[in-house]
């Protein structure tokens, strides 16, 4: 039997750029896997379904309510369609035929970023009007509340690397903002870790992506006060059909939430000791510098930094990363910085074997492969 590559001519893929969603994002568990095609072969009242997981993930959780959706985007869209229509059935079926006058959704300035697709395009979905507070390199509590006008629908919070991070306002004070506003505050926190900090710290809607840290199936999981969940849930008859989950990810990432609970992770230092063997071999490379540094939102997460000084090397970081992808293995990194000669390696998808062969193509592409 040809492999999956072989049969549809596909190339291997070596991810050092993390659990990214061009790339698949990760790869569940064989229990996460099993209890998705329990859900294919099987049939379901699909309301009944999504009431009875959304009450077993909230009482794992222990949170008010919780649903599964399509993906973290979806979540977004929905959330932000969920504080417009609310309880109103015509908004529900004609939500962007109506003029809607409270459609603005304010966040930081800094937190309107393009993750793969933009964040004002997830609003605009969801029937939105995004309105930015503060500056790029800035949003205080303040310049938040100073955005909210009479026409403010909710306050929408960005949590990610993707983001500005230096002085922004926390989600606490996001929150605080909120309250003080009578306002719902919906924290976008898809790549994030940590199930429990954003609600205990006063958000009213909270979105993580199911595919990432918890590793399960393509869905995506939002988390709440029941109010507001129960709205998201109602956008099932509105744009969310055209986002629909199915059963098999329903149940796939709701495995995924039992197994992420209870699962030991790897640790920061454990990625440091994995890593390190690779950092030691790129720094034997002319006009190459590797060391450790840490995820900018501030997860525990550790990675490789490569940094290239083009003129000792004489390739181009940028082509450098293109090359990359075209040998046996294509090879992706987190190249957000490869203007700057910057370059980071993942090592969570990872294995030591596979920083090897990582390690052996950054040298044939610079012509040092005898020092390999």
């Amino acid at each position: 039997m040809p492999s999956i590559y072989e049969k549809y001519s596909l190339k291997q893929v070596i991810n050092t750029s993390g659990r990214m969603t061009a790339l698949g994002v990760s790869t569940p568990r064989p229990e996460v896997v099993q209890a998705a095609m329990d859900g294919m072969n099987h049939y379901f009242e699909m309301k009944d379904l999504v009431n009875k997981t959304g009450e077993y993930i909230a009482k794992l959780l222990d949170v008010e309510g919780a649903t599964v959706v399509s993906c973290a985007s979806a979540g977004i869209a929905q959330s932000v369609a969920a504080v417009l229509v609310k309880d109103s059935d015509w908004l529900l079926e004609n939500l962007h035929v109506t003029p809607i006058e409270n459609n603005e959704i304010v966040l930081p300035k800094g937190h309107n970023v393009n993750f793969g697709a933009p964040v004002g395009t997830m609003v605009a979905l969801g029937g939105g009007r995004l309105v930015e507070a503060g500056y790029a390199n800035e949003c205080s509590a303040d310049q938040l509340a100073a955005a909210i006008t009479p026409r403010t629908a909710a306050i929408l919070y960005i949590k990610s690397h993707h983001c500005v991070q230096k002085s922004m306002l926390s989600v606490e004070q996001a929150a605080a903002v909120a309250r003080k506003h009578d306002l719902p505050l919906i924290v976008d926190a898809a790549a994030e870790e940590d199930l429990h900090a954003y609600y205990r710290s006063g958000a009213d809607l909270v979105i993580y992506s199911g595919a990432k840290a918890i590793e399960g199936p393509t869905s995506g999981l939002v988390i709440g006060k029941t109010r507001y969940v129960e709205w998201v849930k109602r956008q099932t008859a509105g744009i969310g059909r055209a986002m629909k989950v199915g059963k098999e990810g329903i149940l796939g990432l709701t495995c995924a939430i039992e197994h992420y609970l209870t699962a030991t992770k790897e640790s920061g230092a454990e990625m440091v000791a994995k890593m390190t063997p690779f950092i030691e071999a790129l720094n034997t490379l002319n006009g190459v510098t590797a060391r450790v540094v840490w995820d900018s939102a501030g997860r525990d997460i550790a990675r490789t930094e490569i940094k290239f000084d083009e003129a000792t090397t004489g390739v181009g970081t940028g082509d450098l990363v293109n090359a990359l992808k075209q040998g046996e293995y294509a090879i992706y990194f987190r190249g957000y910085k490869a203007n700057e000669g910057i370059i980071e390696a993942d090592v969570r998808s990872v294995s030591a074997d596979q920083l090897n062969i990582v390690y052996r193509r950054i040298s044939e592409v610079l012509g040092q492969e005898k020092k390999a």
